[in-house]
């Protein structure tokens, strides 16, 4: 493996919509964050995971409630960053904004997988997503 690059970092950051909070910081991408430490909200410290997942640029991501921190406007940014690369990922989440552009969605309830297919498809279709889907657009 090889190092990474400050400029590595910053991609990373910026990524996860997080390099205008890590300017802010009184030494920017030198500042310490210890875990657990109540200098980083809960969101930051999501985009902070979400940016050390990315900066490797890796070929799978597994994301399990990732952005559940976010207000839905960092969210959305963070989703259109994480569109931008070429990586295959796995998405668990219950926020409906998380998933509409996946290219395939899998409804599981009690462990099974009961449904499948891309959003229009499961919203054409009478079922638990367009049931759960229905509650979030209400």
């Amino acid at each position: 493996t090889s190092l990474l690059s400050e400029d590595d970092a910053w991609e990373a950051a910026r990524i996860a919509g997080l390099a205008a909070d890590i300017k802010q910081m009184p030494m920017g991408m030198y500042t310490m964050i210890a875990e657990g430490g109540s200098t980083f909200s809960g969101g930051q410290m999501q985009r902070l995971m979400i940016a050390r997942a990315v900066v490797g640029r890796p070929r799978y991501l597994i994301f399990d409630e990732a952005t559940s921190a976010l207000d839905n406007e960092t969210q959305s940014i963070v989703s259109e960053n994480l569109d931008g690369l070429q990586v295959t990922r796995i998405v668990i989440a219950h926020r409906l904004s998380t998933i509409v552009a996946a290219d395939r969605i899998f409804v599981i309830q009690d462990g099974k997988v009961v449904q499948s297919g891309p959003y229009t498809e499961l919203m054409a279709q009478p079922g638990l997503f367009h049931e759960l889907a229905k509650r979030q657009l209400a």
